[in-house]
């Protein structure tokens, strides 16, 4: 569902930008939303089975402020600085990340220790498998997240293809991933952390022929494109459908909830700092070569090019930190035991 999604939203983002409903442009591909979020409520209470707790917790909603007000003192310096000239008011914001995030994890600890239920339960930290996955998913998913933006200039400023034209080039991508993760599930119960770890050399390796391609200083054909693409698309279907499975099977049965929600929350994170600081690379790159009186291909693949390392260097240690995770999904931790037994505790998930 994940490849036919990445492959229906940029051909759709291109139709309705090409389209120009309404005279809003690009604009339009917000009000996907609306339709999307409509059917998607009614087919959750038509077909999605109720659940109900056996008893209330009221929700942490001091923690979750405090862990929204520390990523939003990364990110919108990230996001903004570099279109504001880099003021002061970012570097203050990004030193009040510390004692924000601080205060955040100090909060959690008390809330633990009085039998609440916290946003986040600081002794998954401790738990090998849930840090280490953390780390791996904000690299991995900042990666990505970057890198599918700087294709699109590049492909629509720096080439000159209309926006339907490259969400047509990055439908190799799409197909590679349709292709793998399906079996990439399938294969997770054996294969575990090494599916993870190949699945993310695989991307580096598509980055690094992409380089090559946009390196050559010509306008790339589709056919130049489509390989190194199509090798992503392969490596991110092996990845990406089961990289919260095998994160949470070293993680205590009962804690799996919270777990998952927070991996969750932390790759999306990621994806938005990936954004944020790799596109002040590429961004600064083109302001340098703009300036130096080269045309727009030239500027858009230094710019482009100079934040492809960075990207491969995401995968790379997002592939070292994988070696950390269980060798399989069906490892003890994140469920009952072999033996039928009950869920493990912190401790044993740790050990």
């Amino acid at each position: 569902m994940l490849g036919l999604a990445s492959v229906a939203g940029p051909l759709l983002g291109g139709l309705l930008v090409d389209a120009d409903v309404f005279g809003l442009g690009w604009r339009t591909i917000f009000w996907v939303n609306v339709p999307v979020a409509a059917v998607g409520l009614v087919l959750g209470v038509r077909f999605l089975p109720e659940s109900n707790a056996a008893g209330r917790a009221p929700l942490d909603l001091p923690g979750a402020a405090l862990a929204a007000a520390a990523a939003v003192c990364v990110l919108l310096p990230l996001a903004q600085g570099h279109a504001q000239g880099r003021p002061w008011w970012g570097f203050v914001l990004l030193a009040l990340s510390v004692p924000a995030t601080a205060l955040f994890l100090r909060r959690e600890r008390r809330l633990v220790a009085r039998g609440g239920q916290p946003v986040l339960d600081p002794g998954l930290l401790r738990v090998r498998a849930f840090s280490s996955g953390l780390a791996a998913s904000a690299l991995f998913f900042g990666a990505i997240g970057s890198f599918f933006l700087l294709l699109s200039l590049y492909l629509q400023y720096g080439t000159g293809r209309s926006a339907l034209e490259a969400g047509l080039v990055i439908l190799p991508y799409a197909a590679g991933s349709v292709l793998t993760s399906g079996a990439g599930v399938q294969l997770a119960a054996r294969a575990g952390r090494l599916l993870l770890v190949t699945g993310s050399l695989v991307l580096a390796v598509s980055q690094l022929l992409l380089l090559l391609v946009v390196r050559d200083g010509a306008a790339p054909s589709y056919g130049q494109l489509a390989l190194p693409l199509f090798i992503g698309g392969l490596g991110l279907g092996l990845t990406s459908p089961s990289l919260v499975d095998v994160v949470l099977t070293g993680v205590p049965a009962r804690d799996a909830g919270a777990a998952g929600g927070v991996l969750t929350t932390v790759g999306q994170i990621g994806n938005a700092i990936g954004v944020a600081a790799l596109g002040v690379g590429s961004f600064t790159a083109l302001d340098t070569a703009s300036a130096a009186g080269a045309p727009p291909l030239t500027a858009y693949a230094d710019a482009f090019s100079c934040v492809l390392p960075w990207q491969i260097a995401c995968y790379v240690v997002a592939a070292a930190l994988m070696l950390l995770l269980p060798k399989h999904t069906d490892a003890p931790g994140g469920g009952p035991d072999a033996s039928g037994g009950g869920p493990a505790t912190v401790s044993d998930a740790g050990r």
